[in-house]
């Protein structure tokens, strides 16, 4: 039998957890000293103007990032902070008038498991993967073309290429719904809102605006590589982009279905390279159909929302405004709720 000073491993590793208070991101205050883990989310290796080396970093938790720097020890600091990998860090948080917000670093190195939690770290949908998978599944049988309910059969394929990378894809670097599966969660989001909205209009062809509202960001499989919680764009992505990576995928798959409707296809394609709405925006062309118009603009207010979510994460306790958000083009406004809507 154990002795009555004697602790269980669970006690121990509960014990490990309490030493080690997580310090979020939205609670950081000018001058604050800090040990806590972070998930590194962008490495840059740099110079000052003498030549020696200092290293910059973006590390992140589930409620924001902060820009750190480390200007000792760098070699090591750079080879334990790999992109996607979950980091010890000591230091100081200061907020400088001229050169904002940024974390010195004194000490760095790989976090142990039982330091951390990974909900903590990385965010994720607010609706389970394998409910958000029977939800488009439901969508897509409501579909009457054949046409496009072969393709979204052949691209949602669970054994396919597409399927594997679609579904865990984030839908964006950082503005919104930057996280595994946040791809799926956004565009099926968009997806039911269009179909929503459709039956209000007689005169949009439903299911073309419902298939072009799913694949719209379909290029992002190809354009954003994750690991961890590190998002980056692929050369492809900087390359080529998202839209015409999408365009190329959705038609390279048309192609290989006989039969497939010349109509439908032009009406898709062109949902998927006008979905940004503006020629500055990065669409090559303007939406120039009803449903390509449906698709942008409940696209373009499901990112919007999907920032809120972003921000209110980052408020500490009792904040009610942010900041300046650069995707709002201002600042966000959350007003106070129930203790019932917040357990909800």
């Amino acid at each position: 039998m154990n002795g009555g000073s004697s602790l269980t491993i669970e006690e121990a590793v509960q014990g490990r957890h309490a030493e080690l208070a997580k310090v979020f991101v939205r609670d950081l205050t000018d001058g604050a000293a800090l040990d806590t883990v972070f998930v590194v989310r962008e490495r840059s290796l740099r110079q000052k103007k003498n030549g020696d080396d200092f290293l910059k970093l973006r590390l992140g938790d589930v409620t924001g990032s902060v820009e750190a720097v480390a200007w000792d020890d760098v070699e090591r600091c750079c080879d334990s902070a790999v992109p996607g990998s979950v980091v010890r860090v000591s230091g100081r948080f200061c907020v400088d008038e001229r050169y904002g917000a940024s974390l010195t670093i004194r000490g760095l190195r790989p976090a142990e498991p039982w330091e951390y939690e990974a909900a903590d770290l990385l965010d994720g949908p607010s609706v389970a993967y394998d409910r958000m998978v029977s939800d488009l599944h439901e969508l897509v049988a409501t579909m009457q073309d054949p046409d496009l309910r072969s393709l979204l059969a052949r691209l949602f394929e669970e054994s396919s290429d597409v399927w594997r990378l679609w579904s865990t894809a984030p839908a964006a670097k950082y503005y919104h719904q930057a996280y595994r599966h946040g791809l799926l969660e956004h565009s099926l989001s968009v997806a039911q809102g269009v179909s929503a909205m459709a039956a209000t209009f007689p005169e949009i062809n439903r299911d073309v605006a419902v298939a072009g509202a799913l694949l719209h960001d379909i290029g992002k499989i190809e354009a954003y590589a994750m690991d961890g919680g590190s998002i980056e764009l692929t050369d492809a992505g900087k390359l080529q982009g998202e839209i015409a990576l999408g365009y190329y995928l959705i038609r390279r798959e048309i192609e290989r279905l006989p039969g497939f409707s010349a109509e439908t296809a032009q009406a898709l394609l062109h949902i998927v390279l006008s979905h940004h709405g503006q020629l500055e925006h990065g669409s090559p062309v303007l939406p120039c159909t009803r449903e390509a118009t449906l698709v942008h603009m409940i696209d373009n207010l499901g990112g919007r929302l999907g920032s809120f979510d972003r921000i209110e994460k980052g408020l500490a306790g009792g904040e009610r405004w942010s900041g300046f958000d650069r995707a709002l083009a201002g600042s966000a406004y959350f007003a106070p709720r129930s203790e019932d809507s917040q357990a909800a």
